[in-house]
């Protein structure tokens, strides 16, 4: 296979159009269209179905591209890597992250990594929805409990346990009654079940507040507006000062923040550097150590 040719085609795909992909880069639209005819001969296969006024991947296209896309672009990084002599990391690297976390933690795990890897051009995109890392250019994803996904590999590298907490002068219902409650998402259970030292019990809950985030949950609740559920990384200070108070720990699964990225094999300089630098800021990917670096 020709590798150039196989370039240019990943170099169309990407910017989704031969003429998209000539402007960005100030290649020939004709050298890229030939090219891509040429990669489509030897391989006697359509890649891109060619419209009017769009360009679309072929599902044989799409399975080219996701496949060698990230490959081509590990090539380059080693290439370069050799050139320079395996220099320190530098380029730019692409990261998605969920909201709380970039909230919590990401500005000074950012801030650090950037005065410890100055050549390195780090931008992070803070959203909670499934990203696509091929079709929107991430070299690395930070997600919640993910689902499986045979393309891509990563680790757990945090964990954390969610709580049902409440201001010490909220007293907790008894008999049944409900608790005024602040609830994320208008879609949130009224029923809470929790684990005690006493064993395991129901909290039932009338919301009074609805809001989008753990944060401003946290802080309606430190107001005392009723009881939350929240991570404990998040409260383990004022349930150490007493400013908020345990009801009982969520009975469900933990909560683990996994990195993931598409292939183990040639990982970016850049990409190694980001996961040893969380790996030194979480060593055992505890809720305490969480709460630590989130601090008050």
């Amino acid at each position: 296979m020709d590798l150039l040719a196989l370039a240019d085609f990943n170099l169309v795909a990407r910017h989704g159009g031969f003429g998209k992909a000539a402007r960005a880069t100030g290649r020939p639209k004709a050298t890229l269209s030939r090219r891509v005819a040429e990669l489509e001969s030897a391989l006697t296969l359509r890649l891109f179905e060619r419209g009017a006024r769009n360009l679309k991947l072929t599902e044989e296209g799409r399975a080219l591209f996701e496949r060698t896309g990230a490959l081509l672009a590990e090539l380059d990084e080693t290439a370069a890597a050799i050139a320079s002599g395996g220099q320190r990391p530098k380029g730019r690297l692409r990261i998605s992250a969920p909201l709380h976390f970039s909230q919590t933690a990401m500005g000074r795990i950012a801030a650090g990594f950037a005065l410890e890897y100055p050549e390195v051009r780090l931008e992070v995109t803070s959203e909670d929805r499934s990203v696509d890392m091929i079709e929107e250019g991430y070299d690395l994803v930070i997600r919640v409990n993910p689902d499986p996904d045979e393309s891509l590999v990563g680790r757990a590298f945090l964990r954390d346990r969610l709580v049902v907490v409440a201001s010490p002068n909220l007293p907790r219902p008894t008999g049944g009654r409900a608790a005024p409650g602040v609830a994320r998402g208008a879609g949130e259970a009224q029923i809470w079940r929790v684990k005690t030292a006493g064993g395991q019990s129901t909290i039932r809950i009338e919301p009074v507040l609805t809001l989008s985030t753990l944060i401003t949950i946290r802080d309606a609740v430190r107001a005392g507006v009723g009881a939350g559920r929240l991570p404990i990384s998040l409260v383990s200070h004022d349930l150490a000062d007493g400013t908020l108070v345990s009801w009982g720990d969520i009975d469900g699964p933990e909560i683990a923040l996994w990195t993931l990225y598409p292939s183990r094999r040639l990982l970016s300089a850049r990409v190694s550097a980001f996961l040893d630098f969380l790996k030194q800021a979480f060593p055992n990917g505890t809720p305490d150590e969480l709460a630590a670096y989130i601090g008050r």
